[in-house]
């Protein structure tokens, strides 16, 4: 039987270039987004997880469904699958990282193999688009 880990993703893109984190005592960069709270919408849980991570507003009115993606969720055992929904969307205010974020960068399609296997498969159709150099 698998597990399925049911996030959701904000995709921001800049001069070719991804925005990513990586959590404090983590190895991988993961796109910002998280865990959707009981009840919650999709714009809901990107709207609060971006905020928790990068003290940043998500404009709602700007907000598009990029794609939905599944692969194996790094760092759980196998069979545990992470299906993350991916958004667009503009903001307000300065991207800081909160105090679970250890590290904010904007990663190229180079940059791949430090991102999850969900992520890479993301990182794939935006290369294959030619919005990630």
């Amino acid at each position: 039987m698998s597990v399925l880990i049911d996030k959701v993703a904000w995709v921001r893109l800049e001069g070719g270039r991804i925005l990513s984190t990586r959590s404090r005592g983590k190895d991988a960069y993961y796109l910002p987004g998280g865990k959707r709270e009981t009840g919650e919408s999709d714009a809901q849980t990107l709207s609060r997880e971006v905020e928790e991570e990068l003290t940043v507003a998500i404009q709602p009115e700007t907000v598009a469904h990029l794609g939905t993606y599944e692969a194996q969720a790094h760092g759980h055992p196998d069979g545990v699958v992470v299906r993350m929904t991916c958004y667009t969307g503009d903001y307000r205010g300065t991207l800081v990282p909160s105090s679970e974020i250890e590290e904010v960068v904007w990663l190229s399609y180079a940059d791949r193999d430090k991102v999850s296997p969900v992520d890479q498969l993301i990182f794939d159709d935006l290369k294959a688009a030619g919005r990630l150099v």
